[in-house]
């Protein structure tokens, strides 16, 4: 699969000190989808990021040099849970999420493990997910719950 990208990015380890900025960036990226769903509360949204954070888990993604994003792989029994996937609203649809996506599952596939995500229903982000051979294991009202084997 080609990747096309307009800006070079890279991946670095989490810091404590990049909540802030992740949780801003996480705002941006969910308050349509919150808002189709009649959920968004700005600090709730922003809250939920702080109280889940784990920067041991968590990369950084860097455009130019600064902080766009980022992406949380948490081991669990049986795999992998790929958690708190961002990308700034104006580098979307650029390449860059791919990108990443794709350099994060090369690493899972490698170990041979399943990696399992959730994301909101209705969310564009789904389509990416599918196009990286993620199916549906289950939903509810809010949420889409879906696996990746290798």
């Amino acid at each position: 699969m080609s990747v096309r990208t307009t800006q070079a990015w890279s991946l670095r380890p989490a810091t404590p000190d990049d909540v802030e900025a992740i949780a801003e960036i996480r705002a941006l990226v969910m308050r349509p989808d919150l808002e189709r769903l009649g959920r968004y509360d700005a600090h709730r949204v922003r809250q939920r990021l702080r109280d889940a954070y784990a920067p041991g888990h968590t990369s950084v993604v860097e455009v130019g040099g600064a902080v766009a994003g980022c992406v949380a792989l948490r081991p669990s029994e049986d795999g992998w849970c790929l958690e708190h996937f961002y990308l700034a609203p104006e580098l979307q649809g650029r390449g860059i999420g791919t990108a990443v996506l794709a350099d994060v599952l090369a690493r899972t596939d490698a170990e041979g493990t399943a990696v399992r995500l959730n994301v909101l229903q209705g969310s564009a982000a789904r389509r990416l997910y599918e196009r990286h051979g993620f199916v549906l294991e289950h939903e509810d009202a809010v949420d889409v719950f879906m696996v990746r084997t290798p």
